[in-house]
């Protein structure tokens, strides 16, 4: 049971949230594996009634278990899923959360670059493979490729969006807990596709803004000034 309960953590781990986005995935994903052990638990159990009472079981009996195990099970099984994930659905893309950050990704083969934009949407600071986020604040990724598509994905934050050359897709996520952290392109994109990794680090707002200073484009005094 130990080793099965350290699967569930560590710097890649979506059962590990260090987010409200990766937070709302975790608990949909412990939803649907109670769920799926409480119907195949009961999957079991009528079927083992049934062998036990095969030759005494009536008609009528056997329509009831049908209807229940085959209709009302699933049914309402997957109606509280699709109520847990249209409330929660705000939470995981940050639609309608304002952004105190915005970083645009570029992917491609095989890196990624991270560009710190100002207030006026001008870059301010640059990083290639090496991403920070200030603690506790939302920051808005707007992500694009430069050849094939990749996907953006830190799951410890949340869920993971396409990098599409000529589009640019939009999401925001906010870091609460610092810790080990790796975000991972999620779309195969050839041959190094397993080597297209990036490390995370979230940072309090005054060390988040000296890691900028030490990063700043020339002319400028980093997102923190």
């Amino acid at each position: 049971m130990a080793a099965l309960a350290t699967a569930c953590a560590g710097p890649q781990s979506a059962l590990d949230p260090a987010g409200p986005a990766a937070g709302a995935i975790a608990t949909g994903w412990w939803l649907m594996a109670a769920g799926a052990l409480v119907a195949w638990a009961l999957v079991l159990a009528l079927a083992a009634l049934a062998m036990r009472r095969r030759s005494h079981l009536a008609p009528a009996s056997a329509g009831r278990m049908i209807l229940a195990g085959g209709i009302v099970l699933p049914t309402t099984l997957l109606a509280a899923l699709l109520v847990y994930g249209t409330v929660a659905s705000d939470r995981i893309t940050g639609a309608r959360a304002q952004a105190d950050l915005a970083v645009q990704v570029t992917a491609r083969r095989w890196s990624w670059e991270f560009e710190y934009l100002d207030a006026d949407g001008a870059v301010v600071a640059l990083s290639i493979d090496e991403l920070a986020l200030p603690r506790g604040r939302m920051v808005e990724f707007r992500v694009d490729s430069e050849d094939v598509i990749h996907s953006f994905w830190i799951p410890r934050l949340g869920g993971k969006i396409d990098a599409i050359p000529g589009r640019r897709n939009v999401l925001r996520l906010r870091a609460d807990a610092a810790g080990p952290m790796r975000g991972q392109c999620a779309e195969f994109c050839g041959l190094e596709h397993a080597h297209m990794a990036f490390d995370v680090a979230v940072l309090e707002p005054d060390e988040f803004a000296r890691w900028l200073d030490e990063r700043a484009v020339a002319g400028t005094g980093g997102v923190g000034r």
